[in-house]
C-alpha cells in the first residue's frame, strides 16, 4: 500500500471547534493518514485550516493564517465557521483554494483531501457528531473537552452561531459516558463539558433538561477526578442541576454562566432572559459551598447608555464574581443588533471595557488574597526541568482563568490532584506549596 501524505493542521476558535478538529484528525488516522501540528514544515504539502467566525478579530486571525499558507504554496482544505458564513465570497476571492468543508460536513474531510476540487457545505447546517470516530487529542495536559451538544435554541441579538451551527442537537448520555471512560483510560484526569449552551442538554432527545442526570452518570467513572461545566445558559439552570453540582464529589464547584449584562432593558435588546441575576447568584452561592462563579459581559451593545453601563458596573461591584470576561460588542451582519441605532463608537466601547476590567481586577485580587494560608485542591498541568510546577485550582478553567505556581518536594505527574497551601496571590494567579 502506498504511504499516504502527512497532513498539516491549523486550529482556530473555541473549544467546540477544537473537538471538531480532533474528530477530523481521527478520521484521517482511521484512513491511514498521519498529521502534523507544524504546517510550516516544508515537507507538509496539504494543510487543513479549521476557522472561526464568531467575531471580527477571530475572522482576521483565520484569514491571516490562510494568506500565510497560500504564500507558502500549501494546498489548503478550508473548514469551519468562516466557510459556513462566507462560502460564496471565499470561493470567488480565493481561487487558490479548491476544497471547502462546512461545519456539519466535517466528516467528509477525507474526500476533500483525496479530490482536487471538493466543496461540501450544507446551506442549512445540521451537525451530527460522529460517534464511530476516535478523537485524536491535540491538546497537551491533564484535561480534555467533551462536546455534549451542538447548535443553539436561542437567537441572542448579537450572535451568529445559530445561523452557522443550526438548531440544538444533544448527544446520547451513553455515548458521552463512553467517551469519558475512554479519555479516563488514556490518563485524562479532568473532563470539561461544552456546548453552545450546556444547560439545555437533553431537551431535544429526552424532552427535558438532563445535564444533572448526565453529571450523575459521569460521576460514577472510576478513573476520573474532576468534571467541569462550561457555557451554562441561565434559563435551564434549575434546582436539580444546582443540587447535582453541590452533591457530586467529582463535579468541581465552578460555574461558568455568561450573563452578558445586568440592565433589564439591555438584556431585552440582547434577546436574553431578564431574570433577577442577583437573586440567582445568591441562590447558587447559598446551595453550593465555596463555589467559584465565572461570567462574561458585553459592553457597548447598541443603544447602551452611560446609565445602563453604570448599572452593570455597580452590579459587578455588588455581586463580586470570581472571574469575569469583558468583550466590546462586535457588530455582526445578519443579527438583530446589526441594524439597531445608535451603534456605540469604538472608542467608547473600549473605554467601557477597560473601566469594567479595572473594577473586576481589584475584586479578583481581593478574592485571591483570601486564599492565602488556605489549602485548596489543584490539578498538575506542567512540570519544567527547572523545577517549576504549573497547576490549576478547582476554580480555574483551562485557557480562560488563572494558574497556580507551586513548589513541591514530592514527585508529581500531570493530572495529579494535590492539596496546595497558598502563600501568595496576584490578580489572576496564585502561588503555593504542596
Amino acid at each position: 500500500m502506498k504511504n499516504k501524505e502527512t497532513i498539516g493542521i491549523l486550529q482556530f476558535g473555541c473549544a467546540k471547534n477544537l473537538v471538531d478538529t480532533e474528530l477530523m484528525i481521527g478520521l484521517l488516522v482511521k484512513n491511514g493518514y498521519k498529521y502534523s501540528l507544524d504546517p510550516d514544515n516544508e515537507n507538509i504539502k496539504t494543510v487543513i485550516i479549521n476557522t472561526c467566525s464568531f467575531i471580527h478579530d477571530a475572522e482576521k486571525e483565520s484569514i491571516k493564517a490562510i494568506m500565510e499558507m497560500i504564500a507558502k504554496n500549501k494546498r489548503i482544505i478550508l473548514t469551519g465557521c468562516l466557510v459556513q458564513k462566507y462560502q460564496e465570497q471565499l470561493v470567488k476571492l480565493l481561487p487558490e483554494i479548491k476544497n471547502y468543508i462546512g461545519v456539519s460536513t466535517y466528516d467528509k474531510i477525507v474526500e476533500a483531501i483525496e479530490n482536487e476540487n471538493y466543496i461540501n457545505i450544507s446551506e442549512k447546517p445540521n451537525y451530527c457528531y460522529r460517534e464511530d470516530v476516535k478523537r485524536e487529542q491535540i491538546t497537551v495536559g491533564s484535561s480534555s473537552y467533551i462536546k455534549i451538544a451542538e447548535g443553539c435554541y436561542y437567537n441572542c441579538g448579537y450572535c451568529v452561531i445559530p445561523q452557522l451551527r443550526g438548531s440544538y442537537k444533544s448527544r446520547k448520555i451513553e455515548n458521552i459516558v463512553n467517551e469519558a471512560k475512554e479519555l479516563a483510560k488514556k490518563g485524562v484526569s479532568e473532563i470539561i463539558l461544552i456546548a453552545q449552551d450546556t444547560t439545555s442538554y437533553g431537551l431535544d432527545l429526552y424532552k427535558k433538561p438532563m445535564l444533572a442526570t448526565l453529571l450523575k452518570e459521569l460521576n460514577k467513572i472510576e478513573n476520573l477526578n474532576w468534571i467541569r461545566i462550561m457555557y451554562a445558559y441561565p434559563t435551564n439552570f434549575n434546582d436539580e442541576l444546582i443540587d447535582a453540582i453541590a452533591q457530586l464529589d467529582k463535579v468541581v464547584k465552578y460555574i461558568d454562566i455568561p450573563l452578558q449584562h445586568s440592565h433589564p432593558e439591555v438584556l431585552k435588546r440582547m434577546k436574553r432572559p431578564a431574570i433577577d441575576y442577583e437573586k440567582f447568584i445568591e441562590k447558587i452561592r447559598k446551595k453550593i459551598k465555596n463555589v467559584s462563579i465565572r461570567t462574561s459581559f458585553i459592553v457597548g451593545y447598541p443603544q447602551e447608555s452611560q446609565e445602563e453601563f453604570e448599572h452593570l458596573c455597580n452590579f459587578v461591584k455588588k455581586v463580586k464574581f470570581d472571574k469575569v470576561g469583558v468583550f466590546a460588542y462586535s457588530r455582526e451582519k445578519n443579527t438583530y443588533a446589526y441594524s439597531l441605532k445608535p451603534q456605540i463608537k469604538a472608542v467608547v466601547k473600549n473605554k467601557r471595557k477597560r473601566e469594567l476590567m479595572k473594577i473586576q481586577k481589584e475584586i479578583s485580587l481581593n478574592i485571591n488574597k483570601d486564599f492565602i494560608k488556605k489549602t485548596i485542591p489543584c490539578i498538575i498541568e506542567e512540570l519544567h526541568s527547572d523545577g517549576k510546577i504549573i497547576a490549576r485550582s478547582y476554580k480555574d478553567a483551562p485557557e480562560v482563568d488563572g494558574l497556580v505556581y507551586i513548589k513541591s518536594k514530592e514527585y508529581l505527574t500531570p493530572g495529579d490532584i494535590v492539596d496546595v497551601k497558598i502563600t501568595k496571590a496576584t490578580c489572576y494567579d496564585l502561588y503555593g506549596v504542596v
